[in-house]
């Protein structure tokens, strides 16, 4: 008997489940392949065992663990990304893992796994098919306006690639991989919710970690200095900001937004009522907590466009006191970031600091040329030996939008907002359950991206960005979703 017991468990994007409840042999050469699969690994293992030890062993035991897991079990994909990428994104490539970071290696891993379930389940009679809809070219619009036309226009400017041109080229891409393996993973209602309370309950633990490294509890500052330091820059966890374990501190902002509207969305199909609200507070805390001034910006953004798309008001009732908690409890956060606005210009330094970088290093080249038309090179930084980084980024969204694509970038991001957000309104029109909730965090994201690119690249943030992808590819994939309207979990 084959190991693959029900076709419908198996199904794939694209591939059709029949014979629903019977038992599903895996036809003669696959099955064949399964063994044989199986054998070499047995040989390799005993191998790994003689000559790399007992820690490597154990590591390759775990990704074949994973890897045979997400096979027979799609969604565990899903409910691994949502859940461990918050908690571990910020651990920079080469601190644990070679040339990538922990929640990149998880969704390669994700992706073979997937793959080798499709690849293992084709024949004669059952062919893949993939759905391209208008989410896909939205993306991929972004995708290829970010990498090909910028590199492009580089190449015909007689201008070398560098490094980091490839990397940000890469950057959307990764994103669509996330949200084709949500739309292709999640099937069911159920399985969305559990996807969004795993969203909660990480980001709930970013939130508790940022409070505790704003106010410079010296356990976990050293911790995640140890671990969560980026470029070598020890002194970014101890400035009173919580960048938490995304090592970004408006990026935590942002992943509490977003967050807070997935509670608000919950509310209506759960019995789990005091558990969400909790939820929501700490959330509001953890956005102060971050201490980034765009971040409570965003919080109100995000807060004026739950009420407008829910009316629900009096759930968001205590958030006064959870603002009175955290301004009581994150008083040397917020008595260092008040003490910005007594700059000359009357605009807090970190915020006069982006203005001059603009002007001194990204303005200037990107009206030479007319390169704003077509983008300067996909690369949003630049090298200098003034700053302990190395790095200079550009801290604006919409600018960096025109220097790493130009006007086709910049269409783009429009098309995706108007794209996304009607995927997301008409699926929290129609449903009540979990992707009406998905669906509304997409549409806060998008609110307060919109508002927020003013400032800085908001649609890019590590954590949250991976966060706004994979609820958009639980909106897609609603769409196959039996309803499930009278849920109360």
């Amino acid at each position: 008997m084959s190991l693959f017991m029900n076709r419908d468990e198996l199904s794939f994007a694209g591939y059709p489940a029949t014979g629903r409840g019977r038992p599903r042999v895996l036809d003669g050469a696959n099955d064949t392949a399964v063994y044989a699969a199986g054998a070499v690994a047995a040989v390799l293992l005993a191998a790994m065992i003689a000559v790399a030890g007992p820690l490597l062993t154990l590591l390759f035991m775990l990704m074949l663990t994973l890897l045979g897991t997400i096979m027979l079990r799609p969604a565990v994909a899903g409910y691994l990304l949502i859940g461990v990428t918050p908690l571990v994104v910020g651990i920079d490539r080469g601190t644990l893992l070679p040339a990538v970071r922990p929640n990149e290696a998880l969704m390669v891993l994700a992706v073979v796994a997937l793959w080798g379930r499709a690849i293992l389940r084709l024949n004669v009679s059952s062919r893949p098919t993939f759905r391209f809809e208008r989410l896909d070219v939205a993306i991929l619009a972004l995708a290829v306006t970010s990498s090909f036309v910028p590199l492009a226009w580089l190449g015909l400017r007689g201008e070398a690639f560098q490094s980091d041109d490839i990397l940000y080229s890469l950057m959307i891409w990764k994103y669509y991989a996330v949200f084709l393996i949500f739309r292709s993973t999640i099937r069911s209602p159920a399985q969305a919710r559990i996807c969004l309370w795993l969203s909660m309950a990480a980001a709930a633990v970013v939130a508790l970690i940022a409070v505790f490294q704003s106010i410079g509890v010296p356990g976990v500052t050293a911790f995640l200095t140890k671990y969560y330091t980026s470029y070598g820059v020890t002194s970014a966890v101890s400035n009173n900001r919580g960048g938490s374990t995304l090592s970004l501190p408006i990026a935590v902002a942002d992943l509490m937004a977003f967050n807070l509207a997935i509670a608000v969305g919950l509310l209506k199909s759960t019995s789990r009522r005091w558990l969400l609200i909790a939820f929501i507070c700490v959330f509001a805390i953890g956005t102060f907590a971050s201490g980034e001034f765009s971040g409570v910006i965003g919080l109100v953004v995000a807060v004026c466009a739950i009420v407008v798309m829910t009316g629900r008001v009096r759930y968001l009732a205590l958030l006064p006191a959870s603002l009175a908690v955290a301004f009581v409890a994150l008083k040397p956060v917020v008595d260092k970031r008040l003490q910005g606005f007594e700059s000359p210009s009357g605009l807090p330094v970190s915020w006069q600091g982006r203005l001059d970088n603009l002007h001194n290093y990204f303005l200037p080249v990107l009206f030479n040329h007319w390169d704003w038309v077509l983008g300067v090179r996909p690369a949003a930084r630049v090298a200098t030996q003034t700053r302990a980084a190395g790095y200079i980024w550009i801290e604006s969204g919409y600018i960096w939008l025109l220097w790493a694509g130009g006007i086709p970038l910049l269409l783009s991001f429009f098309y995706f907002l108007w794209a996304g957000g009607r995927e997301a309104v008409a699926v929290f029109r129609a449903r009540t359950d979990a992707p009406s909730a998905a669906a509304l965090g997409v549409l806060v994201a998008f609110t307060v991206i919109g508002v927020l690119m003013c400032i800085d690249p908001h649609v890019t943030y590590r954590g949250s960005a991976d966060l706004l992808f994979a609820l958009l590819g639980i909106v897609a994939a609603a769409k196959a979703m039996p309803r499930d309207d009278s849920a109360t979990r």
